[in-house]
């Protein structure tokens, strides 16, 4: 059986039809986006989705592509071919851990555009603390990790994407060691080993509370020595260009905004990597950066890739929360400061305010509980007491220790008045981490050919229900690397003539309008912005209903109709484009996808629980799948800004 939701727009229906002892459950709807949810007994993840991520060869004319000798180490408007169209063998969308490892490889093999919406350090990657998960001590197992994350994930990981992962774990990270990145080691010269919640062993490399930032400096060091890699900054990914080669999606390239500029630029390239990130910001608190507005997901939605999962949001349960700081921060933060899972895996204890530890009440493994269960139990706790955070104690530790594996956090703190060696840190839950995403096969190849995914943009399979703490970073690493070889060979069997460039409609600036009138567009979209993530949280959160759900979803369909209303009345063209726009748009099409696959799971599983199916149901475990659909009507957010040509 399975859980299918065709994506596209209609009113609430429901049906069920079995085929051969295969079935679709249940099919629910929000504006835009219409799931059916198909769950398939026997679901392997990997070869249930090569039946139809098949990567075809496509041949277009013998035209070459551009190949620029020039070595450029960054770029934002500078000619490659013209000042609006760019020819690549391979583009890159994001510079996080799993766009810049991916890149270092297949610049080996062509000329490589890594396209970033802001500086090339501002990815998630860069906020990781925590670590990366590997097995590389004796005394732990491949096994070992395979079971922890399975149990983590609720049982709806894809075994096989997990024990792969796990497997191909340690070459990666010594990998990493030969490129430069340098992680803590011990006393016995080893690599030091931590552990963090969920995990049975010790085995998280880090670089003290920093290690995202370690990696991210280590990869970015290479990049722009490498003379075929191109670094696009403060370009905005606006849609993939894609096309129909019969039943076939086609993935060409895509359209960006240089936000400095304010010009389109558009990269035709033969393979596309989307490597973009989460869409944490449609909540309000989150651990991730303002680029974070889930712009790879809504994009690759609207280019009819299949999506899986969405209703798992992980939300970290200690982030820092500001209104238990001695001294209040002057301005509010862009994101929240997170509180790593290696400070309760070095022996953090959570307590209320009164001081009462609460975690044993709940659960066995107390503060060693995995992230979905520690900020229910936290979130229980908030709700119950009436209080708006509660505290994580490390000061029993000694502060050398403390010290030495938590500097980026003691310093924070400190700014605040806050000592964590002496004072107990207050922290919240935040929106951390998306486990859904853009379906992919083992080589984070999607049903759309020439796209590729890898990263917190992807669904692999490997996380399930929920997340392993530190098993992000790892999978960026295993699958941007795996990905390489299929795009190789589908770059050499492609080609792409200079005209494709003209087979769209090119996205527009809005010129056209008057200031006055993109002043108010611009406060219209920033207060919609804002009600979105208030929606997201109070209805989508930690803890759900199906009344909750349901109104989160008119809500947001109200909310998107009046906003493309004020847009349009006010002289907006549907191929216009600006930063703040665009971003809206990849909102509502990431929060609809969430809430749509919330309504659709009807059990409590990992990070979805809602108080109405309030427990695990063994047949209701498996993926929901979100599948392309060719609607008749429509949202703005949901369809892409071009027309889509025949290949």
């Amino acid at each position: 059986m399975a859980t299918c939701i065709p994506a596209g727009s209609g009113r609430l229906h429901c049906r069920v039809r079995d085929v051969k002892g295969q079935g679709c459950r249940r099919t629910c709807w929000i504006a835009s986006v219409a799931f059916s949810g198909c769950i398939q007994k026997d679901f392997s993840w990997s070869h249930g989705v090569s039946k139809f991520l098949q990567i075809q060869r496509c041949n277009f004319s013998p035209s070459p592509i551009n190949e620029n000798s020039k070595t450029l180490r960054t770029v934002t408007s500078s000619s490659l071919r013209d000042d609006s169209t760019k020819f690549f063998d391979f583009a890159v969308i994001g510079s996080g851990v799993a766009g810049l490892r991916y890149a270092l490889e297949v610049a080996k093999h062509g000329s490589v555009a890594v396209i970033t919406k802001a500086e090339p350090h501002e990815s998630n990657t860069n906020y990781a603390q925590g670590g990366v998960s590997a097995v590389l001590s004796l005394s732990d197992s491949v096994e070992s990790h395979v079971q922890d994350t399975i149990v983590a994930g609720a049982y709806l990981c894809d075994e096989e994407t997990v024990r792969v992962v796990c497997t191909e774990g340690p070459e990666r990270i010594r990998e990493l060691i030969a490129m430069g990145a340098s992680f803590d080691h011990g006393e016995d010269g080893n690599l030091h080993l931590a552990r963090e919640g969920g995990h049975s062993h010790h085995r998280i490399v880090h670089a003290a509370d920093m290690t995202g930032r370690e990696i991210e400096r280590a990869l970015l060091e290479a990049v722009l020595k490498d003379p075929k890699i191109f670094m696009f900054e403060h370009h905005l990914a606006i849609d993939l260009l894609t096309c129909q080669d019969g039943s076939d999606t086609v993935c060409l390239g895509v359209d960006t905004l240089n936000t400095e500029t304010q010009e389109v630029i558009r990269f035709i390239s033969k393979v596309t990597l989307l490597a973009s990130g989460g869409a944490g910001q449609i909540y309000p608190t989150t651990t991730n950066p303002l680029v974070a507005t889930g712009d790879g997901i809504a994009m690759a939605h609207r280019a009819q890739a299949v999506i899986s999962n969405m209703e798992f949001v992980q939300f970290h349960p200690t982030a820092l929360a500001d209104e238990g700081l001695p001294v209040q921060p002057t301005k509010a933060r862009e994101n929240a400061f997170l509180i790593t899972e290696a400070v309760r895996g070095d022996g953090g204890i959570l307590y209320n305010l009164d001081m009462e530890r609460f975690m044993p009440l709940y659960d066995e493994r107390a503060e060693l509980a995995p992230r979905d269960v520690v900020a229910r139990c936290i979130d229980d706790q908030l709700k119950k007491r009436n209080e708006k955070y509660v505290l994580l104690d490390i000061s029993h530790k000694a502060r050398e220790k403390i010290l030495s594996h938590f500097p980026n956090i003691a310093a924070e703190c400190l700014k605040y008045g806050l000592d964590i060696t002496r004072q107990p840190i207050p922290v919240v839950p935040a929106a951390h981490y998306m486990c859904g995403g853009v379906r992919a096969g083992l080589q984070g190849e999607t049903n759309v050919q020439g796209l590729f995914v890898a990263g917190e943009v992807a669904c692999t399979g490997l996380h399930g229900a929920n997340r392993l703490a530190s098993n992000s970073l790892l999978e960026a690493l295993v699958f941007a690397r795996r990905a390489v070889h299929p795009s190789i060979e589908h770059m050499k069997c492609s080609s792409l003539d200079f005209s494709t460039s003209d087979w769209w409609a090119r996205p527009a600036v809005p010129v056209s309008l008057e200031s006055n009138a993109i002043e108010k567009i611009l406060a219209m979209t920033r207060e919609v912005r804002k009600e979105v993530q208030s929606i997201m949280w109070k209805y989508v959160g930690i803890v759900r209903s199906t009344t909750r759900l349901e109104t989160a979803k008119q809500k947001i369909c109200v909310l998107e109709d009046k906003w493309e209303d004020y847009l349009f009345q006010m002289g907006w063209e549907p191929t216009m484009v600006g930063l703040e726009a665009c971003e809206m748009r990849n909102f509502f099409c990431c929060a609809k996808l969430v809430v749509s696959s919330a309504l659709a799971r009807h059990e409590s599983r990992g990070l979805h629980y809602t108080i109405d199916f309030p427990d695990l149901e063994e047949s209701k475990r498996l993926p929901t799948v979100i599948l392309p659909s060719s609607s008749v009507r429509t949202s703005w957010s949901s369809r892409q800004l071009h027309k889509l040509p025949l290949c």
